[in-house]
Formats: structure tokens, C-alpha cells, sequence
């Protein structure tokens, strides 16, 4: 090592920077890196997606009673049955009805929840978990609180209690089939659910507005409230809305856990799932029927959310809006 001298002091000369080695093995190959880490997630959604999804294709094809190796093969037999049941068709123009009903509440609701809880100055953290707690509790724990303490039916159900303040007659909120009054307790459980996930959602983006956005509005004359809510915050919410649009669609289409706790063994107002659950599990067990229905609804909700999204323009660029 050479050495320099500065008024008879010896000093070393500075070493050269030792270069950092490129990783060798498998820990350095970003492809096994990808594969390690991704490889059970996709082992898992093959072996409990895909795999059922294509059993059931196959299955919907043959007389799979009490069966799900069956051997008869029928062709489109089963789909031509599930499409002329009165209880399928009619499960699904009812739960049409339903969405279109519960999807643009449960948006409104939840858009307005958010816009309250972002306008808030103080506890903004404690309103916005008391909101989204519903989400955790599971669907049919719920139901049997709604079923054995909100809408008992008898004199000791809270919403009969509450009603009898006012000298109204008790009512049977779930022995009754015609409407609303089952609807009533559908329809409260649901929003009690899914608000507060949604609102999560537009909170979020309403934080991601531009503050200038309002601050030129104001500046331009523009008024707080409905004006700023119509021409700045709503169409800056534009992507997040058509999303839980599509989600609320699919939601509505998948309900089953709050339905068959609820109504039970009621042969009114049932949603798809259940009509389908219990044509596979019930006493003919036929599995073939039932996985043509479950192919059929899915089509369905792939055409109903493929109509909203273009609709709504769903996954089109910032330039073409």
C-alpha cells in the first residue's frame, strides 16, 4: 500500500471501495423469487377455483344424481330443466327486483356515511371503526340477531316493542309472505353489513381529491354543498363508485347465509343459491341440475356486471372520459 507524506506525517493512501458481489443461486433469480412466493397462492386457487369450477361444467352435462362421477351423459338436459323450473326462473327475476333496489341504497348509504366521516374534525378514527365493525361479523351470526332480538314477531322482538310505542299492531316480520315486511328485514340486515366496507372505499378516495380542485371552484363562484358535490367530488369518485357498483351487483346475486337463516324452510322469496343449494343437497341430491343452474347464474352475473361496467365505463382511460 502506497503511502503519502504531508509535513514528515505518513499517510496512507485510501483503499479502493470494495465492489458489492452479484447474488449467486437461487436467492438472486427473480423468476424463482416470483414462483416462491406466488406458486401457493396459485396452488391454492387452482385446487379450490378452478378445479370446482370446471367439475361443475362437467357435472351439468350428466345425470349426477346423488353422484359426482356420473357416467349418463345428457347434454343440455339439465340446463332446459333448471330453465323451465318456476323456483329458479322466478328466484331470479325476484333477486333482480332486489338488486336493483339494494345496490343504488347501499351506494347512497355508503357515500353518505363517507362524506360525513371525512368532514369530521375530531374522533374521525373512532366513527370510521364504528362504521366498518358490522363488516367482521359474519352473515349468519348476524341474521339470528335480527331474527331472535330486532324482528322476533312476538311482543318482545325490539322493532315490535318500538312499533307498540305507537299503538301499532304487532306484526310477523317473517311468517308473513307477502311483501315488505320480510323485505324489510332483508334488506336492514344487508345494509347494516355492507355499509361500512363501502364507505371505506369512498373515504379513501374522497382523501385522494385535490384540496385546489375546491379551492378553483370557490375561487370561480361555485357554492359549498350540492354544486362542489355534483361537478367536483362526484365525478372525481367516478372510478370508485362504478367498482362498488359491480361489487354490490355480484353481492346481490350471491346472497344466500342471511336468506336460509332467516326464512328457513320458507318456499317464498328465496335467492338463487338457495333454490340451487337445495336442489344439490336436498332429497334428490341431483348434482347435475344444480351445477347447470350454478353455470347459468354465473353467466348471468357476467353479463350484468360486463352491461353496468360499459355502461359506467369501466376500465377506460383517463382520456376518454
Amino acid at each position: 500500500m502506497s503511502t503519502t507524506t504531508t509535513r514528515g506525517i505518513a499517510r496512507p493512501a485510501p483503499a479502493k471501495g470494495s465492489q458489492a458481489r452479484p447474488r449467486r443461486g437461487l436467492r438472486g433469480n427473480p423468476t424463482f423469487n416470483f414462483w416462491l412466493f406466488t406458486g401457493p397462492f396459485l396452488i391454492g386457487l387452482v385446487i379450490f377455483v378452478f378445479v370446482p369450477i370446471g367439475w361443475s361444467i362437467w357435472l351439468s352435462f350428466f345425470d349426477a344424481r346423488f353422484t359426482v362421477t356420473p357416467s349418463n351423459f345428457i347434454g343440455f338436459d339439465n340446463y332446459k330443466t333448471v330453465l323451465t323450473d318456476p323456483n329458479f326462473t322466478g328466484s331470479l327475476v325476484t333477486f333482480t327486483v332486489f338488486a336493483a333496489f339494494i345496490v343504488p341504497t347501499t351506494w347512497a348509504l355508503s357515500l353518505s356515511l363517507a362524506l360525513l366521516v371525512h368532514r369530521l374534525r375530531f374522533m374521525r378514527a373512532f366513527f370510521r371503526s364504528v362504521f366498518f365493525l358490522p363488516t367482521a361479523c359474519s352473515y349468519v351470526a348476524a341474521s339470528l340477531i335480527w331474527k331472535m332480538s330486532l324482528f322476533n314477531g312476538v311482543r318482545f322482538g325490539l322493532a315490535n316493542t318500538v312499533i307498540g310505542w305507537f299503538g301499532a299492531d304487532q306484526v310477523a316480520w317473517l311468517a308473513n309472505p307477502s311483501p315488505p315486511w320480510y323485505w324489510l328485514v332483508i334488506v336492514t340486515l344487508r345494509l347494516w353489513l355492507q355499509a361500512g366496507f363501502y364507505m371505506i372505499l369512498f373515504l379513501a378516495a374522497l382523501q385522494n381529491i385535490p384540496s385546489e380542485l375546491y379551492e378553483a371552484a370557490s375561487i370561480d363562484g361555485a357554492k359549498p354543498g350540492w354544486q362542489t358535490f355534483r361537478y367536483i367530488t362526484l365525478p372525481q369518485l367516478r372510478a370508485t363508485s362504478t367498482a362498488v357498483i359491480l361489487l354490490l351487483l355480484v353481492a346481490a346475486y350471491q346472497a344466500f347465509d342471511e336468506f336460509f337463516n332467516l326464512m328457513g324452510k320458507a318456499t317464498w322469496g328465496q335467492p338463487p343459491l338457495v333454490i340451487l343449494y337445495k336442489t344439490a343437497i336436498g332429497v334428490n341430491q341431483d348434482y347435475g341440475q344444480g351445477s347447470a343452474g350454478a353455470v347459468i347464474l354465473t353467466l348471468l352475473i357476467c353479463v350484468v356486471t360486463l352491461f353496468q361496467g360499459k355502461i359506467m365505463g369501466f376500465g377506460r382511460g383517463e382520456e376518454s372520459k
